[in-house]
């Protein structure tokens, strides 16, 4: 069982920045492939970002060139930095860790930006 602890939520003016933090409950990024989704109301759940466990990294069209996610294997944490936000990023941030069928979510931090 793996348990992951988003953090980093919050209320920012467009324009601004914001870094989600994804704390995995023991080692597991050289085998899982770690994500962030994200989900508004009505809305299906969106990957935002993926980070493979060779460390290769995908992004959704409609973050690149703003979002980047990284991870520290030391600290069994990723992140997701975000500049240049605008409204449409309001959602809930979702972690997830990923290996064949097997999948983990963490609980979600909401994100919210003012115009």
């Amino acid at each position: 069982q793996v348990q992951l602890v988003e953090s980093g939520g919050g209320l920012v003016q467009a324009g601004g920045s914001l870094r989600l933090s994804c704390a995995a409950s023991r080692s597991i990024f050289r085998i899982y492939a770690m994500a962030w989704y994200r989900q508004t109301p009505g809305k299906q759940r969106e990957l935002v970002a993926l980070i493979g466990s060779g460390g290769s990294t995908v992004y959704a069209d409609s973050v690149k060139g703003r979002f980047t996610m990284s991870r520290d294997n030391a600290k069994n944490t990723v992140y997701l930095q975000m500049n240049s936000l605008k409204p449409e990023d309001t959602a809930v941030y979702y972690c997830n860790a990923r290996r064949g069928e097997i999948v983990y979510w963490g609980q979600g931090t909401q994100v919210t930006v003012s115009s």
